[in-house]
């Protein structure tokens, strides 16, 4: 019986390990970070892997979420460390990464904890927004407006000439109002 847990477990492992990380590089912009959660959540599955496998209909959401969760602790209890990783940004060679996903994973950064995982949930882990609502504990409504405010948001991040879309200013003309005889 434990010798078919271990294996089960190894093929579920082997079948997820690289999205889940996709997935928190994409929420983190740090793949160590991704790494370092996604292994942190997959010893936390091993550990109930027994009763996750057989109760939890959805593992890898599971651990997807555990990592999630992680990160966003890490965020809040390292203020000062991720100050300085802002601050001296520079864009991470992944191999097998193109520097349109780069501008994404960069793009992703400047927009809130919320709407950010709605839309790495949503598009590069391919969930529908009711799965999201449910992975998240957000209402169905919630999750479609983190996606629709997140999208806006990212849409000046991700535009090679962000800069020249600036609303151009019109000056304004004030016609000063024209009185009849009447009036004067």
């Amino acid at each position: 019986m434990a010798v078919e847990l271990e294996q089960d477990f190894d093929a579920f492992y082997a079948s997820t390990h690289r999205r889940i990380v996709g997935q928190i590089y994409a929420m983190t912009g740090s793949l160590h970070e991704a790494e370092d959660c996604a292994q942190e959540a997959y010893a936390r599955a091993w550990q109930r892997w027994a009763k996750l496998s057989a109760d939890h209909g959805n593992p890898e959401a599971w651990v997807r979420t555990v990592a999630a969760r992680l990160a966003v602790s890490s965020w809040r209890k390292t203020v000062n460390r991720l100050t300085a990783h802002r601050r001296e940004y520079q864009a991470d060679e992944v191999s097998g990464m193109n520097p349109d996903h780069l501008a994404v994973v960069a793009a992703l950064r400047r927009i809130s904890d919320e709407q950010r995982l709605a839309i790495v949930l949503y598009h590069y882990a391919g969930l529908s927004v009711e799965e999201i609502a449910v992975e998240t504990g957000a209402s169905h409504s919630s999750v479609k407006a983190r996606l629709a405010r997140g999208r806006k948001a990212l849409a000046p991040h991700l535009t090679e000439f962000a800069d020249s879309f600036e609303k151009p200013r019109t000056p304004r003309t004030y016609e000063q109002p024209q009185t009849s005889r009447r009036e004067i």
